[in-house]
């Protein structure tokens, strides 16, 4: 794709736009979504996705759009994934339901930050060392081997980094959230809210979670647009459809599983490109490697679809299951 600097720019200014409204519309009237509010948004956003893609398909092609579909796609699951963690989050630090969105959202802002920034670092590597996609694909592939030894996220499982617990004894931290200010006043003194000390654990969170998202998206995509575009679309509405999915995150107890083999997936597919394109000197006498295939990107997208489906069918069936030696224990 040859994406010209005005394409960037008006692309910017109106993916900020929508940011900003949703940022109005929460600090106007912080409160818990309703589950019909939640649907309208992600469905919003969802179509405002699905037409971008439409979009790129006119003016750039089939391929390009596959790669835009497939990069969201693969996005949008790491996304939900992320729920599971602010989850825990949330309820380890006692965060009321109506200030949960403004946390979120705070949250997703910091993500697209700092996506931003690994992107534009991505993108530089890759153009300058095509030997890069060994290291990308070696760790998604161990990335994706502990995410299937960890499975499902457990609260006992999250442990305050080293910022958050110097955050904690460091900073004069006030007991209450004061309507989900991050300073407030109490006895004459100013003091920073817990609200400060989730925003690092949301964000430090965020961090991480940037570490295995990008390797993956360049897996499919090296187009820095479609890249970015894919990512920001799979951030927006996340803050919604956190509310709208609620008990059901505890019910797709084999999503980390499905994510860890799509991981796995993309990083096998990330080593046979660099084994394709090979330069470095001690594999294969610094030749291309020509026996390494080519995954095309409907493969991908059908590996995807595929392994996200059996893991939230395979999870929901478990769940009902589940509940049913459970009620049926109830009874006797």
């Amino acid at each position: 794709m040859d994406v010209s600097g005005l394409v960037w720019a008006g692309t910017l200014v109106a993916l900020t736009a929508v940011l900003l409204v949703d940022l109005l519309i929460i600090g106007r009237r912080p409160h818990e979504p309703s589950v019909r509010e939640s649907s309208l948004w992600v469905a919003f956003y969802v179509g405002l996705a699905l037409l971008f893609g439409a979009g790129v398909w006119l003016t750039a092609g089939a391929s390009s759009a596959g790669q835009f579909y497939t990069g969201w796609l693969t996005e949008y699951s790491l996304s939900v994934d992320n729920l599971f963690v602010f989850v825990i989050i949330m309820a380890r630090f006692g965060v009321p339901r109506p200030y949960q969105q403004k946390v979120l959202l705070i949250g997703i802002v910091l993500a697209l930050v700092m996506r931003g920034g690994f992107i534009a670092a991505g993108a530089a590597l890759i153009s300058q060392f095509s030997w890069v996609f060994y290291i990308f694909g070696a760790f998604l592939i161990y990335t994706a081997i502990n995410l299937a030894r960890q499975g499902e996220p457990d609260e006992n499982e999250f442990s305050e980094n080293l910022l958050i617990r110097w955050s904690r004894r460091a900073l004069p931290i006030s007991k209450g959230y004061d309507d989900a200010k991050l300073t407030t006043h109490e006895n004459g003194r100013r003091l920073f809210t817990p609200m400060l000390i989730v925003m690092i654990a949301i964000g430090t969170t965020d961090l991480i979670f940037a570490l295995d998202s990008i390797p993956a998206i360049f897996g499919i995509t090296q187009e820095p647009y479609l890249v970015f575009t894919a990512n920001v679309f799979a951030l927006m509405g996340l803050r919604q459809l956190y509310f709208l999915l609620g008990g059901l995150l505890d019910r797709l107890i084999y999503l980390s599983y499905g994510l860890a083999v799509v991981l796995g997936f993309i990083g096998v597919k990330l080593v046979l490109e660099a084994l394709a394109d090979n330069n470095l000197p001690f594999i294969n006498g610094g030749k291309h490697v020509g026996w390494a295939p080519h995954i095309p990107i409907w493969l991908s997208l059908l590996v995807i679809i595929g392994t996200l489906g059996i893991a939230t069918i395979a999870s929901l069936v478990k769940s009902a299951r589940d509940r049913r030696r459970e009620l049926a224990g109830a009874r006797r």
